[in-house]
């Protein structure tokens, strides 16, 4: 039984507008191996992955893209999904299917990406594009795989609360397919580099890679309070949220993890003492329950300063996120999987923060003002199995989604389909008392504050006044004492 989860949004303010805010494929195929370079990275792929792609080879010409989906490590890479870039509503309509490289709509793939790239749980990313092409297009296929994968690596970093490490992974993988011949052509790109240059890489197809990976599960409860300035001539509460949401992040980062239990140090394997399954091909999760512990305080070596700001507005985030990651079970190390299921849970509520002011803006229309206080529930996150694989895939509902919305919107994003008793509700909604708040701040609350402020300023500097009285006392007793 999953732990239930509640997570709710709260905005109080008296009158600003909350829209002021924003059998083997290989085998089949006969596919072409890429040999391995020196110092070239190596892809493990899904056999699944194989027969998607050969599928996609044969029913769309001249040519289709897509995204790879997967986990990076510092020994190798894995491919778990290939995801096909969803045609446009006129495509759809017209069966018409562009006919040259250049018409390849950039910010169209890169939006898909963003939107997957909420549907995965910690530890998968999008970590390559992928083009099918005609003999005839296949000698500029490189170039628009090169420009594709800088663009989706920019739109998904811009949307990142937390920072990737000196000694992550930064390749990412350009898979060229001719859907002719069916060879494969792989190279990666290093996207910290502008100027990078492709490398070859090994691509290798491989059964049940993903059949028994590891998952970590913890709840985190979350209360964070978002103060919006008076002086503010408007409430962008899209980005104040996010501001709140990136102090949040970095106490996130900064806290104690506990594996069953246990402190792990970083540099241990996360299965060290425990029995690893060897030989299944049949899907099985082995999971571990995680606890964070969250740093209250700062040390007694930082020096906190307290600032007092007039503000007319706050916006509340209050509940408990249920987070998960998944991570290889290729000797992994703790610190692989702790970073993961950091990024999840800091993911996760920043996702869910994007898609409510996305769903207000949709239903309200971005220009309404003079709003009152109100209050909204953020969605709920659901999971769904992923086929021969332990993994499974995310995404998020509002309490009045039914399960076939759900179900399209896996085959738009993920052109996968799913049946509905495979949704798996992560979290339930439950009902939040919010204390009522005064919309209009009177006089007395108005001196009362300025008389607060006026005393915690003197407070402030009551050492300053202590010295100075101090030294003027001294001054007058040493004149006195001269003088006589």
């Amino acid at each position: 039984m999953m732990q239930q989860e509640t997570l709710a949004w709260r905005c109080v303010f008296p009158s600003i507008c909350l829209h002021d805010l924003p059998c083997h494929f290989s085998d089949r195929l006969k596919l072409q191996k890429v040999k391995p370079a020196a110092m070239g990275r190596t892809y493990f792929v899904e056999e699944a992955v194989g027969q998607y792609l050969s599928d996609l080879s044969t029913k769309l010409k001249p040519y289709v893209t897509g995204l790879l989906i997967g986990q990076c490590s510092p020994q190798r890479d894995y491919v778990i999904r290939a995801v096909r870039t969803p045609p446009k509503e006129e495509q759809k309509e017209d069966s018409i299917s562009p006919s040259k490289l250049a018409s390849i709509d950039e910010e169209w793939i890169t939006t898909h990406a963003s939107q997957v790239s909420r549907m995965l749980p910690g530890g998968l990313l999008v970590l390559g594009v992928f083009i099918i092409a005609t003999p005839e297009l296949s000698k500029d296929s490189q170039n628009a795989l090169r420009k594709l994968i800088f663009s989706v690596e920019k739109s998904l970093t811009k949307r990142r609360l937390w920072k990737p490490a000196e000694e992550e992974v930064s390749d990412r993988a350009a898979l060229q397919i001719c859907s002719a011949t069916k060879k494969v052509v792989c190279r990666t790109y290093d996207v910290q580099d502008p100027k990078s240059s492709a490398k070859p890489a090994d691509w290798k197809y491989q059964s049940a890679l993903s059949a028994s990976w590891l998952a970590l599960d913890c709840t985190v409860n979350v209360n964070i309070h978002i103060p919006l300035l008076a002086t503010s001539p408007n409430h962008d509460l899209e980005k104040n949220t996010k501001t709140g949401l990136n102090r949040w992040s970095k106490q996130i980062e900064d806290s104690v993890f506990l594996i069953n239990g246990q402190v792990k140090d970083d540099d241990t394997e996360l299965l060290e003492g425990q029995k690893k399954l060897r030989g299944n091909t049949q899907s099985s999760t082995q999971f571990s329950d995680v606890k964070v512990l969250t740093q209250l305080s700062q040390g007694s070596s930082h020096r906190s300063t307290a600032t007092v700001q007039v503000c007319s507005a706050s916006i509340n985030l209050k509940g408990a996120v249920k987070c998960r990651a998944y991570i290889h079970n290729n000797k992994p190390k703790v610190k692989e999987a702790i970073q993961a299921l950091k990024r999840d849970i800091i993911n996760t509520l920043s996702d869910r923060c994007e898609i409510l002011f996305e769903d207000l803006i949709i239903n309200e229309g971005p220009h309404r003002k003079n709003f009152e206080r109100e209050y909204h529930v953020l969605p709920q996150r659901l999971f769904v199995p992923v086929a021969g694989s332990s993994v499974m895939l995310s995404d998020y509902k509002f309490g009045d989604e039914t399960a076939g919305e759900i179900q399209e919107r896996f085959v738009e994003m993920l052109d996968q389909s799913v049946q509905a008793e495979d949704i798996h509700i992560g979290e339930e909604i439950n009902t939040v008392n919010i204390c009522p708040v005064t919309d209009n701040m009177d006089d007395m609350q108005q001196k009362q504050l300025t008389k607060g402020t006026l005393l915690l300023k003197l407070q402030q500097n009551m050492g300053v006044v202590i010295a100075a009285a101090v030294a003027v006392f001294a001054s007058i007793f040493s004149f006195n004492y001269f003088s006589d």
